[in-house]
């Protein structure tokens, strides 16, 4: 769909090429740091275990500016749609594996939480479960403008808010509980991202994502939080409850 952009992959010594089986797909999203291959690596113990592939997007910073960190955490940046891109890669990928693509894992960790739970809001039906680590600001579902809350979502996307479709997902807010420093996730009035009302989900990142439980929980989603004691902003540290959580949701519990 769009060359500046690649993927990697992991299949499960398990998969079959001559089989008919189909195999779950867990999509995982980098952070600032893009660092999409260590992250699909610290998953491939969950792979084998449940024969699970993985797919790891990878969108480089300074596409169409230099100084540009952020593109893909808002899904849409300078008319190129990432949310679009994934579920491109996802196809791509299902073309050369058995996966089950209708509805995927995604885990995504500080800038991937923002996107995960932002394309959340905006694909549901296509997630089986979405567990989102930390965000450094959260969308939340009330009526303020997309993307401190999601008016005008559909007119930005083409696609309204489909909450009987959230509420079928699975959902997981999942954060180190010293993850506390304020410095990297307080937007000022000088930020390209400066909205009115960015700040007002809270201090912290605990803080945020405690009001994005609060407002998912609002209109119905179900839901788990879980605080991992003792770790910090580290997304190798909240990976041992992700993994249980993508777990029950395979085996269904």
């Amino acid at each position: 769909m769009d060359q500046r952009f690649s993927w990697c992959c992991y299949i499960p010594d398990g998969y079959d090429p001559a089989g008919d089986r189909v195999h779950p797909l867990a999509v995982l999203v980098h952070g600032s740091l893009r660092d999409a291959d260590i992250l699909r690596d610290a998953f491939i113990d969950f792979a084998e275990a449940h024969q699970c592939l993985l797919l790891a997007p990878l969108f480089p910073a300074g596409i169409d500016d230099a100084e540009d960190l952020h593109n893909y955490k808002h899904i849409a940046y300078r008319g190129i749609r990432y949310d679009l891109i994934v579920l491109d890669m996802v196809e791509e990928l299902a073309g050369r594996y058995r996966v089950a693509k209708e509805k995927v894992l995604m885990h995504g960790f500080s800038g991937g939480a923002q996107f995960a739970h932002r394309f959340f809001y905006l694909h549901p039906s296509r997630l089986r479960a979405v567990s989102v680590g930390a965000p450094g600001t959260v969308t939340l579902p009330d009526q303020r403008d997309w993307w401190v809350g999601v008016k005008g979502m559909e007119e930005i996307f083409g696609r309204p808010l489909d909450v009987a479709a959230m509420r079928d997902v699975a959902v997981q807010l999942v954060i180190g509980d010293q993850d506390i420093e304020t410095w990297d996730v307080t937007v000022g009035p000088q930020s390209p991202f400066w909205m009115e009302g960015i700040n007002d989900s809270g201090e912290t990142r605990v803080d945020r994502l405690r009001s994005l439980e609060t407002g998912l929980r609002s209109i119905g989603v179900d839901l788990r939080f879980d605080t991992v004691p003792g770790v910090s902003h580290d997304g190798t540290g909240i990976q041992g409850p992700v993994k249980a959580f993508f777990s029950q949701v395979l085996a269904g519990a």
